[in-house]
């Protein structure tokens, strides 16, 4: 899997490529800083997870998550926490994610052009 212009294809294998990167070119071969960068944001998107239906959805409608978009989700799960929201709906530029905020897990992926959101009990838009 390849990032293609900072896009994230498949945001659960968003680790593991930044992993590779960081391996590929070493401290010697690259920019350091760009290397620390990758490794944080692979922790930061770590803290959410993709559930196989997720990921599904997520590639039949060909939606694409980027590093900021991931960052914000990141953020308004710890939004919805705070507000004690078990089930949310984030909203990120066109894009809805339900989320289980109690696990940290995105369970369906959908462009807004849906309007219909069912089992939440709270919405954060980011």
């Amino acid at each position: 899997m390849q990032l293609n212009n900072n896009r994230i294809i498949n945001p659960v294998q968003h680790k593991a490529q930044l992993q590779n990167v960081a391996a590929n070119q070493g401290v010697n071969g690259g920019d350091f800083q760009q290397m620390m960068d990758g490794l944080r944001q692979s922790q930061q998107a770590k803290d959410v997870q993709f559930s196989k239906h997720a990921n599904a959805r997520l590639d039949a409608r060909n939606i694409q998550l980027d590093v900021q978009q991931l960052q914000r989700l990141e953020q308004g799960v710890a939004k919805a926490q705070g507000k004690g929201i078990r089930d949310g709906l984030v909203l990120i530029d066109n894009i809805a994610l339900v989320v289980n905020i109690t696990n940290k897990v995105v369970v369906t992926a959908l462009n807004q052009q849906d309007q219909v959101f069912t089992n939440i009990d709270g919405a954060v838009i980011v």
